[in-house]
């Protein structure tokens, strides 16, 4: 194939290592993608507020679709220039319905500048950094009523202990025409957007604003949430580490995001 006009990569278990850190060899290949006039996104799960650390290591080259395609971050400003926000009505009906049959789960949010959470909600990875920022919305811990009250790119729901994959299918079931769920922690946590905002729905808008069609756009992910644009994209690769369902439905897969896999495919595309 020739140079694609548009790269496409997840974050997490894919470009990054797994300490978190864009490495020296991703970060060049990366500028050489660039280089070459071809347009580089980054499409993770991540909130903006995650992002200052990438958008250093990368130079503040590219844009971002964070949170599963809710929020488009431009790298080069740090500014968020799109939103597909979860009214709060939605956000009521859909944890009132989830509380309800799955009374385990514990809900947080993520806005546009912060998140916020029940008290009971713990994840393993609840940073420093994030904690701060929450502050400056409603504080950490909150009430439900309080927690759904305003418009939001990503509802979580935390569950101590089904797995993922069924989770995410039980909660499909019930509130699949309201919101789109999805999980990438590998843990029984699942991240729902408002109906019909995906990794894909977000990219795919971008690339027709900018005269891009499919079959030029290569895209690398590791996890279910990656899976929309992985199918949506005219070249899929998955890292050898990522989850069995993302293994089976791309085009190729190349080597574990500790072995910069991702590097390894885009210098052959773009090192001349």
């Amino acid at each position: 194939m020739g140079s694609p006009r548009l790269v496409a990569t997840d974050l997490d278990g894919t470009a990054l290592r797994s300490d978190g850190t864009v490495s020296p060899r991703t970060a060049a290949a990366f500028a050489l993608v660039e280089s070459a006039g071809a347009t580089l996104v980054f499409v993770t799960g991540r909130p903006p507020r995650w992002m200052r650390p990438i958008a250093g290591a990368v130079r503040h080259r590219g844009l971002a679709i964070c949170a599963n395609g809710a929020l488009v971050y431009d790298l080069h400003t740090e500014q968020i220039v799109k939103s597909h926000l979860i009214a709060p009505d939605v956000l009521e009906e859909v944890v009132s319905r989830l509380r309800e049959k799955i009374p385990e789960l514990t809900f947080s949010v993520e806005y546009e500048g912060g998140f916020a959470h029940e008290t009971d909600f713990l994840p393993d990875r609840l940073d420093t950094t994030a904690r701060l920022d929450a502050t400056t919305i409603a504080g950490l811990r909150v009430e439900t009523a309080t927690l759904t009250s305003l418009p939001c790119a990503k509802l979580l729901a935390l569950h101590p202990g089904m797995d993922p994959d069924i989770l995410q299918e039980a909660i499909s079931e019930l509130v699949g025409e309201l919101v789109t769920p999805t999980h990438s922690s590998g843990r029984a946590m699942i991240e729902m957007s408002a109906h019909g905002v995906t990794k894909a729905s977000a990219l795919a808008a971008l690339a027709e604003g900018r005269d891009i069609r499919p079959s030029e756009v290569i895209a690398f992910g590791d996890m279910p949430n990656d899976l929309p644009m992985l199918r949506w994209a005219g070249t899929s690769y998955a890292v050898a580490n990522a989850h069995s369902k993302v293994l089976a439905a791309v085009d190729h897969v190349t080597a574990a995001n500790n072995d910069d896999g991702v590097a390894e495919v885009l210098e052959a595309l773009y090192r001349r």
